[in-house]
């Protein structure tokens, strides 16, 4: 079983035509996504990578029954496109588009408030990955394989680094999740974890922090007491205070956000913390 994306999921891409949308498009077509359409407004009625290029969400939704969407636009446009699938009747919506202005996602999240059927991954976000099933985003399959190990993650390398040391030990992995690094985002850590909870062939977790914001502190708390055999693991605990490292989200600010009042959250749920990514792999081995 999987959260949020399995083998029948109808997905639209938009920005199918770009380069980044055509070759991503080709890794999640290579899995078996069943990727249904494309957008990309001018280029309604041609076929690109073997499937119908709409104009709008509402007529791929309409003529696909199209359920998902992953988006591979620019960032001035990427906001819109959010909005656009939303209002389009998708319950999943992946954006992967780096570089979304602040004010941009504030106005968002207030549009999604509307439609709360509608779950957002990211921005900035590597997407989601069902191993053996299907993905959307840029999460490489080849390092993947089906088990019983949840991922969830701030960091794009560090899912990666952490899927693939999980293949090499022989963990599989039931759903990889990206939610991205961007100070305003979709779904959280939490909102992953209750889905993960709710999932009865995940039994193991690997959540992936960093510095920054108080998500992981959350996280930490939902899951005391919980089923799921969790490591935690919070990257950038050399951080100057004040400084920007990498993310939009990965910022100290004084005794908030640092990776010691991160780890010591999960210490405090019980929750053991690595300290490296081969730890995460170790501590799960003998969970």
């Amino acid at each position: 079983m999987a959260i949020l994306l399995n083998a029948e999921t109808r997905v639209v891409i938009q920005g199918i035509t770009g380069r980044e949308g055509t070759f991503h498009t080709q890794q999640m077509q290579a899995l078996g996504t069943r990727v249904v359409g494309g957008v990309s407004p001018g280029k309604g009625g041609t076929t690109h990578l073997g499937v119908p290029v709409f104009d709008t969400v509402a007529q791929a939704v309409r003529d696909t029954g199209a359920q998902a969407s992953g988006i591979f636009v620019p960032a001035p446009f990427a906001a819109d496109a959010i909005m656009e699938a939303a209002a389009a009747g998708l319950s999943l919506v992946v954006c992967i588009t780096e570089g979304i202005p602040i004010q941009d996602m504030i106005r968002v999240k207030a549009f999604l408030r509307e439609y709360p059927g509608c779950r957002l991954v990211g921005p900035n976000c590597p997407g989601i990955l069902t191993p053996g099933q299907a993905k959307i985003g840029i999460i490489p399959q080849r390092f993947a394989s089906p088990g019983p190990v949840g991922v969830v993650s701030r960091s794009g390398t560090l899912t990666y680094e952490t899927v693939a040391a999980l293949t090499a030990a022989g963990l599989g992995q039931s759903s990889v999740v990206g939610i991205g690094g961007d100070p305003v985002l979709g779904l959280s850590f939490t909102d992953v974890i209750e889905l993960f909870e709710r999932d009865p062939e995940t039994s193991h977790l690997a959540l992936i922090g960093e510095i920054g914001g108080s998500d992981e502190e959350q996280a930490a708390e939902r899951l005391r007491g919980s089923r799921l055999r969790s490591v935690a693991f919070i990257s950038g605990r050399t951080a100057p205070e004040g400084k920007r490292m990498g993310h939009a989200g990965a910022i100290v600010s004084g005794n908030r956000g640092t990776a010691r009042t991160k780890e010591e959250a999960f210490r405090a749920a019980g929750v053991p913390v690595a300290q490296t990514t081969d730890q995460i792999v170790e501590i799960l081995a003998r969970s």
